[in-house]
């Protein structure tokens, strides 16, 4: 069944073939059969009714330095192709959220993935506010004497963007750290969102567990461990993956949140796990599965596409 597929993303001749989860996923959709277009979020648009995309038609290969091949640059009708994908990285600013509401006027005709309507409503460090029993201690505020109360509580906190992501912005602040209200006046000069503060978890020394979930199920996971001196895990700052099991813990946790994201249509979804804590739900654009499937032979990329292949064939 060949589908027409876009891929709605930041600029695919820069990415790392090795590790980039959307080339993973258009390398798979093109092995099945499947044609692919490539747009920029900035060259998505809404005229007379339509929403277009300007971009190009693309071949993929595991080449380094030659990894994609473009045809003619085309404008096309994103209502007559089968399946957008959602895949440009955050900051999730309100560029990002007008996208999300041009693709709500294509959705379910065709298929966006993840769902647009609730990538938009729930954001990776709001969505785990539903489960606060599976979560750290966690304040989300913009006034200095909220964060200093939750600090003086906890001690030891994490305090980062709301809307960041790749571990920009990620500051720990230990019980004896006098930082916070310096921090606060330099968040508040650079945006008007509120800050995130979760009590620090021990554990991250030993690593940040990503999970990844297919249409609500665990697929397998990986670790991201800190680089010497460092508190954050992302690899994006120099985090080193490894390979993970799956503990009870975490299927305790994939069990109570896979049927809320099974439900908004939230098909591809990475989690963080410091310990015992859910700490993010990923669903704007989840990486991953590229060092799952090097660590544990796992191809999450073709389960991925068996369930976009069976809701376009339904």
């Amino acid at each position: 069944m060949g589908l027409k597929v876009a891929f709605q993303m930041d600029p695919i001749g820069g990415v790392n073939i090795d590790a980039d989860s959307t080339f993973r996923l258009a390398l798979e959709a093109q092995e099945r059969g499947h044609a692919l277009f490539y747009y920029p979020p900035e060259r998505l648009s809404f005229r007379s009714g339509r929403v277009i995309a300007h971009g190009w038609p693309i071949e993929v290969r595991r080449v380094r330095g030659d990894h994609v091949s473009y045809g003619p640059e085309t404008e096309i009708d994103l209502s007559e192709w089968d399946v957008v994908w959602l895949r440009q990285d955050p900051p999730f600013d309100m560029g990002y959220i007008t996208t999300t509401h041009l693709l709500d006027l294509i959705h379910p005709r065709t298929l966006v993935v993840n769902d647009p309507f609730w990538v938009r409503n729930l954001p990776e460090k709001l969505l785990v506010l539903r489960f606060p029993d599976l979560t750290p201690p966690t304040t989300i505020a913009r006034d200095l004497a909220t964060l200093r109360k939750f600090k003086a509580e906890h001690g030891d906190i994490i305090l980062k963007p709301l809307y960041g992501n790749g571990g920009a912005g990620v500051f720990r602040l230990d019980p004896n750290d006098r930082n916070l209200a310096s921090l606060h006046e330099l968040f508040l000069g650079l945006t008007r969102e509120p800050l995130i503060a979760q009590k620090y978890v021990p554990a991250v020394v030993n690593g940040d567990k990503r999970v990844i979930l297919v249409d609500g199920e665990p697929v397998g996971a990986i670790n991201r461990v800190p680089a010497e001196g460092e508190t954050r895990s992302n690899l994006h700052v120099g985090g080193r993956a490894e390979p993970a099991v799956l503990t009870d813990r975490d299927r305790e946790i994939c069990a109570r949140i896979g049927p809320v994201l099974r439900e908004k249509g939230q098909v591809f979804v990475g989690i963080d796990v410091i310990g015992d804590y859910l700490t993010e739900i990923n669903v704007t654009s989840p990486t991953g599965i590229q060092e799952l499937e090097r660590f544990d032979g796992i191809n999450a990329a073709r389960r991925i596409w068996e369930v976009i292949e069976a809701r376009r064939a339904a």
